[in-house]
């Protein structure tokens, strides 16, 4: 037997004598048979049922065998099915015309039933090859292209990383100086203005200039101001601090091992980071973030990666929200303000978070595309079509977890992310 999946075979012949012994033959050797009188009905059968070889007489009435094989050449689903000709016309020019339709081989008539098996085992024998060929390099190359993909994850994490671990670390020192003396200020201060006290007491008149000056400078005004400037200036260092704080989250490099982390955290960190962009321009009032955090445990994950799907994700959807808001009225964005919705709770013992937004909304065509690998609606030189299918991969292969995405044109878009926690 030549396989055991049993080959399909389609008998082409308008001699019953021929179907006859042509179908014994092939079914004692193992081969599954289906035959057709004519070109018409050939290509019927094919329709319902594609063969893996078709063994087609040249000489039949209504459509003889080479219309038959240009039909089959001609349809992509049909294109790849080794035909064989069988024919009695023996010339070199017949030959010729045959093998230039598309046929891998001719049989001539009167054939011998070894000559007709030998041809159509190494026939099916060579598609399987084909075959498997095929899907080697089907797989090779989506080897390629998932290596791809996690090179430019990679490289983005490391980029980003560096970047921004560098600025945290730059902003550490002098703003640590500042925070750290500010104390310091404020005591010197309040000596200087103690000093300054003592010298009213033992010098009630101090003299004209001294008497002038002491009015220009309004010294109960400074006495008063001066610690509320000081608080100021370290509440800023204190919140510049926790900027770098934020940054250095952002920015934790993944080990080869999954570390316990805090959604809540790498959300909060991410939107730091775009900030500036949420912030209004020339064609859009300012972009509000809602967070509605739900009580979730901390999950062992790759902390960086997870941070990078929040940053694709975020700023995708300020990039939807910035293209719905194109070409309308000022009162037309007012009346439909920019929101983007954080919301995280534990379903199913898994923990999830959505992120929505009210922009345009995208079809059902294109979702269906978003997650593809290259697949962008951005201009050039505006997306790559990794993004996404990125952050798929850190969700679903690295973690466990699904993400999905649900939208509809006018309302907006919501991405969903699941992840285990355990």
């Amino acid at each position: 037997m030549p396989s055991r999946t049993q080959p399909f075979i389609l008998i082409v012949d308008d001699n019953p004598t021929n179907l006859s012994v042509l179908s014994q033959a092939l079914k004692a050797a193992g081969y599954k048979v289906r035959m057709a009188v004519d070109g018409e009905d050939a290509l019927a059968q094919v329709e319902r049922h594609h063969p893996e070889l078709i063994l087609l007489d040249v000489e039949m009435p209504n459509m003889d065998g080479f219309e038959t094989c240009c039909h089959l050449q001609k349809n992509p689903a049909t294109e790849g099915i080794p035909v064989i000709f069988m024919t009695a016309l023996a010339d070199t020019q017949n030959k010729v015309k045959g093998l230039s339709l598309g046929a891998v081989d001719y049989i001539t008539k009167p054939f011998e039933e070894a000559e007709v098996l030998a041809r159509v085992k190494v026939h099916w024998q060579l598609k399987r090859l084909t075959n498997t060929l095929e899907q080697q390099v089907f797989e090779r190359t989506q080897a390629l292209q998932q290596a791809q993909v996690q090179l430019v994850q990679q490289e983005k994490l490391t980029a980003l990383g560096n970047l921004v671990s560098g600025v945290a670390h730059e902003i550490n020192n002098p703003i640590g100086c500042i925070v750290g003396n500010v104390d310091a200020a404020q005591d010197y201060v309040n000596d200087l203005l103690s000093i300054i006290d003592l010298y009213g007491q033992k010098f009630p008149q101090p003299g004209t200039e001294i008497e002038d000056e002491l009015e220009a400078i309004d010294l109960d005004y400074v006495r008063e101001d001066l610690p509320k400037l000081i608080r100021a200036m370290q509440d800023g260092g204190e919140r510049i601090i926790s900027i770098s704080k934020s940054l250095r989250t952002f920015s934790r490099a993944d080990s080869d091992r999954k570390q316990l982390f805090n959604l809540h955290e790498g959300i909060d960190s991410t939107l730091l980071i775009l900030r500036h962009r949420l912030k209004a321009n020339g064609y859009r009032p300012q972009i509000e973030v809602v967070t509605d955090y739900g009580q979730i445990p901390e999950i062992s994950c790759f902390p960086g990666q997870i941070n990078q799907v929040f940053m694709n994700i975020f700023a995708n959807a300020i990039d939807a929200l910035d293209e719905s808001n194109r070409g309308c009225s000022f009162v037309e964005i007012k009346e439909n303000s920019n929101r983007i919705v954080i919301q995280t709770s534990v379903v199913d013992d898994r923990v999830q978070c959505t992120i929505a937004d009210n922009g345009s909304g995208i079809s059902a065509e294109i979702k269906d595309k978003i997650f593809n690998h290259l697949f962008t609606t951005k201009g050039i030189g505006k997306g790559t079509g990794l993004g996404l299918a990125i952050a798929q991969q850190i969700i679903e292969e690295k973690h466990g977890g699904t993400i999905s995405c649900t939208s509809e044109p006018g309302i907006g878009t919501e991405f969903a992310i699941a992840l285990p926690m355990g």
